[in-house]
């Protein structure tokens, strides 16, 4: 039975779809995605018991071993799920960088209870660290919709400056 046009299994979209999760290509993600995440997870100080309930709570000797072969720059191939979740907490770290000068005060918004309904007063690494793909994500659109200007109080930098106006944005090039 073929496929509609525009189907998500049709044409292109297909092809793409077997390229992004073919063996090869997860394989040159897994060890550099995984050297990131631990240097993120090191900065953040998470325990190896957090690590893992981010990575989907693998077998202790599992994520041992992933560490140990990711370290020697040997290959590895994770899993798609596990290259999600790393996704996510890359995204995550790269959303803090935007929103705050240096990392130690990224740090610190993901340790501090937050008001946001879906924190529900608990800290954001209380959601990363809860075991769930769908958490990480969570967290990574809120951060992702804050760097776009929703959901917090401009910074104390910026707390006075007026608001832009039409004529300050401009995009490109322009002789007007």
């Amino acid at each position: 039975m073929d496929k509609p046009p525009g189907s998500p299994r049709s044409g292109s979209a297909a092809n793409t779809d077997i390229v992004r999760f073919a063996i090869a290509n997860r394989r040159r993600l897994s060890g550099p995605g995984l050297r990131a995440f631990v240097a993120i997870a090191d900065l953040w100080g998470l325990t190896e018991e957090q690590r893992r309930l981010i990575l989907g709570y693998p077998a202790r000797s599992t994520y041992q071993g992933w560490i140990k072969r990711a370290r020697e720059r040997r290959s590895i191939t994770l899993k798609l799920d596990v290259l999600m979740r790393i996704s996510a907490v890359l995204g995550i770290y790269k959303g803090l960088r935007i929103l705050f000068a240096d990392d130690d005060k990224g740090v610190e918004w993901l340790q501090r209870p937050h008001k946001a309904r879906v924190f529900g007063g608990a800290p954001p690494i209380e959601l990363i660290t809860s075991g769930t793909q769908d958490a990480l994500l969570t967290v990574r659109r809120f951060v992702d919709a804050t760097c776009g200007g929703l959901y917090m109080a401009p910074s104390w930098e910026d707390r006075d400056r007026p608001p832009y106006d039409d004529s300050e944005i401009i995009f490109g090039d322009t002789d007007d």
